[in-house]
């Protein structure tokens, strides 16, 4: 069985449930907890989207990064969403300078790597993203798999050079790429194909329903499933919703090596409770201090809903 990885995609939400959505109260203790900190006492792994969103990534440094690894345990893991500029705006097109904007997105994350904190990079296509643009992908994959190559000979003939080399997780976000060419091109370039779990509406059920590994590792995201102004995030998941799940995961444990599963539904805290939940149902005893804070998190939003 492969190594489970289980956490949240995010932990930087420091605002109440009630006002927009953030986790002081439901989770964090007060404002002036130390989020991160805080956080990887009870998860081994986060999936940091802030890097996707222009106006924050162009505020990070190396030295972002830096204390990320030094505010975490030796062992915790960081997955890192790729800046929108490279899948949203430049829609991997070699043809537009995306690979010298992706090296340059990796040496900024680099002391994660150097840490062994780094762990999938994660390459979200936008809804707009259709399978007509096949080449960009398969293009970008090619150049991709020669840059990681000499990239990563670099690094472990370097003095710093400990860690394995990179994993990269796509993740497709239009029904047109149901089809099987995808699947071959991301085993090729050994790339997970990210499996989701969404609202039914976004027709993107072929990423759930049919388990398909495409890599030695894995990525899973569980969105939500709200359909209320297409926020899916907004959303607390019910045990009989995961269930189908566990069986799932065991499979894809089985065919990887490592299997990374974020829960996305961050609003209010929601991926906070349905992350520790899971860890339960799939057989991982809880400690006293995540027993403790599973039930305080529910206590919190059931008192809040009802007032």
């Amino acid at each position: 069985m492969g190594k489970l990885l289980i956490g949240c995609s995010g932990w930087n939400y420091g605002s109440l449930p009630e006002e927009s959505g953030g986790w002081i109260g439901v989770f964090y203790p007060d404002k002036e907890t130390k989020r991160l900190r805080h956080y990887s006492e009870f998860f081994d792994t986060a999936e940091m989207d802030a890097s996707f969103y222009e106006r924050f990534y162009n505020s990070m440094t190396k030295g972002t990064f830096i204390g990320m690894s030094k505010a975490t345990p030796t062992k915790f893991q960081f997955s890192v969403k790729v800046p929108e500029t490279i899948t949203h705006r430049k829609r991997l097109d070699v043809n537009k300078n995306v690979l010298k904007d992706f090296e340059s997105f990796l040496k900024k994350i680099s002391p994660l790597r150097s840490a062994n904190k780094l762990g999938a990079i994660l390459i979200q296509l936008p809804p707009s993203f259709t399978v007509c643009e096949f080449k960009n992908v398969e293009s970008f994959l090619n150049e991709l798999s020669t840059f990681s190559k000499r990239d990563s000979k670099g690094f472990h003939e370097s003095k710093s050079g400990n860690s394995d080399d990179y994993q990269y997780a796509l993740e497709f976000r239009n029904p047109s790429w149901k089809t099987e060419g995808p699947w071959e091109l991301l085993k090729h370039y050994n790339i997970a194909s990210v499996i989701t779990d969404s609202p039914k509406k976004e027709n993107l059920e072929f990423l759930s329903e049919t388990i398909v590994t495409t890599a030695d590792h894995s990525f899973v995201r569980f969105h939500g499933r709200n359909i209320k102004g297409h926020y899916w995030y907004d959303y607390l998941y019910n045990k009989e919703e995961l269930e189908p799940w566990v069986e799932k995961i065991d499979k894809i444990r089985e065919e990887t090596k490592v299997l990374r599963v974020y829960f996305n539904n961050h609003y209010g805290g929601k991926a906070v409770i349905n992350a520790l939940e899971f860890k339960e149902m799939l057989g991982i005893k809880l400690s006293e201090k995540e027993v403790s804070k599973l039930e305080n998190a529910k206590s919190y939003l059931k008192k809040n809903e009802l007032n």
